[in-house]
């Protein structure tokens, strides 16, 4: 499914030593139900994540050059396009060859299970896991391997979805 995103670049407020969170609240508030924010700023939002997964939005996100980062906030049940740099596709991921049910699982059991079972995976296959918590150590980890990822918590905040796609 083809999403159609909103730009919203807060750098400017950060640079001024602002808060730019009213403004992206203000943009969430103004969207169609099927479109998703591109947001930019000086950092990555972490805090952020939790906020927009509450409301029903997945992220992606991309770290630019400078140290400033690009995400894209995307509706719950869809995915962003092939067209959307912050998921860098050349092409549509295909389903999951491996799902992973990691919830119950004690840092840093998930973290080995998933790079274990991504080692597996041939070129543009994928994995999905279940995760209590946003696994903001393995991301590097697979950056090192060439994998890219998509991820975000459900709406209810209780569970972090991955999406781990192997190097083509």
């Amino acid at each position: 499914m083809s999403q159609n995103y909103v730009d919203l670049d807060v750098r400017p407020i950060l640079r001024k030593g602002g808060e730019p969170f009213s403004v992206i609240m203000d943009a969430l508030a103004r969207l169609d139900p099927a479109q998703g924010i591109r947001l930019y700023a000086t950092f990555k939002p972490i805090p952020l994540f939790a906020v927009m997964a509450e409301k029903g939005f997945t992220h992606a996100e991309t770290e630019l050059e400078g140290g400033e980062w690009e995400v894209l906030f995307t509706p719950a049940g869809t995915q962003p396009s092939e067209t959307d740099s912050a998921a860098r596709l050349n092409d549509v991921w295909p389903d999951p060859v491996v799902r992973l049910d990691n919830r119950d699982l004690d840092p840093p059991e998930p973290m080995v299970r998933i790079l274990g079972a991504a080692e597996g995976l041939k070129p543009g296959e994928t994995l999905s896991a279940l995760l209590r918590r946003e696994p903001l150590f393995l991301f590097p980890h697979l950056e090192k391997r060439g994998f890219r990822w998509l991820g975000g918590f459900t709406a209810d905040g209780a569970t972090y979805e991955l999406t781990v796609r192997a190097p083509i």
